[in-house]
């Protein structure tokens, strides 16, 4: 599912997520290695034209990763040990954009938010969600999980 389709079907949620994003353009990209054992690395994230995006440097480990296995998570970074806001998390697979107007618009975007821009060569890809989850602790502690089959559910938060 696209990122404009999962943010009309869970609104809340999308904005808790799209809020993070947009504040720094970075994620933690959850990829498979060959091996099948996890990679974490950092990556920027952006929203063009109703997509979640990622961009990454020609044959980056976590590219190749994608290319030969698409599964794919993809989460808000946190810096503090209490942070200001909880953990958006997105699972789904990773589709690798070779159209040539979608790549010079994720790079249209990544120049007007960082005034930087990628040139070739470099990977692109959509992030298609299939589900996506969010966890704070503190004054605001909430758990919020969706799928596209249940919806948006509120869930009983480990602290109560």
């Amino acid at each position: 599912m696209r990122w404009q389709d999962f943010a009309d079907s869970a609104p809340e949620l999308a904005s808790l997520g799209r809020e993070a994003f947009d504040e720094q353009y970075m994620c933690i990209l959850g990829t498979l290695r060959a091996n099948g054992w996890p990679r974490l690395s950092p990556c920027e994230v952006y929203f063009v034209d109703g997509d979640m995006m990622l961009g990454m440097m020609p044959n980056s480990r976590k590219a190749l990763d994608l290319r030969r296995d698409s599964r794919i998570t993809v989460m808000t970074t946190q810096s503090e040990r209490i942070p200001k806001r909880g953990d958006f998390k997105v699972y789904g697979q990773a589709i690798e954009i070779f159209d040539q107007p979608q790549r010079d618009a994720l790079a249209d975007t990544q120049e007007a938010a960082i005034d930087w821009r990628p040139t070739d060569p470099f990977h692109v890809f959509s992030v298609d969600i299939q589900s996506a989850s969010y966890v704070s602790f503190g004054d605001d502690q909430r758990v919020l999980r969706w799928t596209p089959d249940r919806g948006l559910e509120r869930l009983r938060h480990p602290d109560d």
